[in-house]
């Protein structure tokens, strides 16, 4: 796992960043404090968070006038679901090796 993936990760272990990120998606442009004004929490508290996700590249931002806009960024959520199915498809084939083994076991054991 890299290092973004791990900020990816690090990032989308708090349900209040995960709710941030599902917002995000829902929209293109939005300012830390429209999102306040949609979630349970100050502005100062979604800024903080946003700066997490900006760091783990799940946030763009980028300034118009006197505005901070943010939006989702996708990319590090598509490298973060290669690693989860790579992992996926490894304990897979450990589960079909387990099952082939049993499979043998209990034919020894019923012809034997």
């Amino acid at each position: 796992m890299d290092d973004l993936e791990q900020r990816v990760f690090a990032a989308l272990s708090d349900p209040t960043r995960r709710q941030l990120v599902e917002s995000l998606a829902s929209t293109e442009n939005i300012t830390a404090t429209e999102l306040a004004n949609v979630l349970p929490m100050t502005r100062q508290g979604v800024t903080k968070h946003l700066k997490i996700l900006v760091q783990a590249e799940l946030v763009q931002s980028h300034k118009i006038g006197r505005e901070m806009l943010y939006s989702l960024n996708p990319e590090p959520l598509t490298k973060t679901t290669v690693w989860i199915a790579n992992i996926t498809a490894q304990w897979d084939r450990r589960l079909q090796k387990l099952t082939d083994y049993l499979l043998d076991e209990d034919e020894e054991v019923d012809g034997g």
